[in-house]
């Protein structure tokens, strides 16, 4: 039961965000039939006659076990998915590097917009502190250090994100960031990011990082608190 309220609670707080205005996003007037299969049968096995009093927009609780739906609420409509693109860009650096891998910060990365951890240009940083930066703060700022470490360009990433995301099972999913500021085309459903969520919970490296409540994280310039 535990597991379940977890998962629960991880995909709701997480998706809270998309009940306000955010970009718009045309969903697609066609898909293909085993799409359409794929999502009438999940729908079938999470009816309930017992439905929760819930006011965000899009919703799912799963069994982390067994992946079957518990409760869902627009689960498989396409919408932006702002900071929780983040999860995808940690696992791919866990999975790609070492922790001690040195990430050299350009501007771009140092200048990002949003949420930041504050990283300075021309500084060099532990892939495990920008880790830690992406997850602890949301570091838009992180996100981009580490796309280009491993892409070598945020466009380059994005193609590594999206084949990362076929090779997980995410098939009405796209991504163009790596830190989920608004873009037309990048969206996933609520139903794939608890996949997403799912497989990352089964990495060792990510659960001690989004279960860590502090840390202090260090270079030779600068301590981020």
């Amino acid at each position: 039961m535990k597991r379940f309220i977890s998962i629960f609670i991880l995909i709701n707080i997480l998706l809270v965000f998309t009940a306000l205005p955010l970009l718009a996003y045309e969903e697609e007037t066609s898909e293909n039939d085993e799409t359409i299969a794929l999502i009438e049968s999940l729908k079938a096995s999470s009816e309930s006659t017992n439905s929760p009093e819930v006011h965000s927009a899009h919703i799912i609780a799963i069994d982390r076990n067994t992946e079957r739906i518990l409760y869902e609420k627009d689960a498989f409509k396409k919408t932006p998915m702002a900071s929780t693109t983040k999860i995808l860009t940690s696992i791919i650096a866990i999975e790609s590097c070492k922790l001690s891998d040195t990430v050299h910060i350009s501007g771009k990365a140092a200048h990002t917009n949003g949420s930041t951890l504050g990283i300075t240009t021309n500084s060099d940083m532990q892939m495990e502190d920008l880790l830690y930066g992406l997850m602890l703060r949301s570091g838009n700022d992180c996100a981009v250090a580490i796309a280009e470490h491993i892409g070598g360009s945020l466009e380059g990433f994005s193609s590594i994100m999206n084949n990362k995301a076929k090779e997980i099972g995410l098939i009405n999913s796209h991504f163009v960031t790596p830190h989920g500021l608004d873009e037309t085309a990048h969206y996933t459903t609520a139903y794939e990011l608890a996949m997403l969520t799912n497989y990352a919970l089964k990495n060792e490296t990510f659960r001690k990082i989004v279960s860590t409540k502090e840390i202090v994280i260090c270079n030779r310039n600068k301590t981020y608190p």
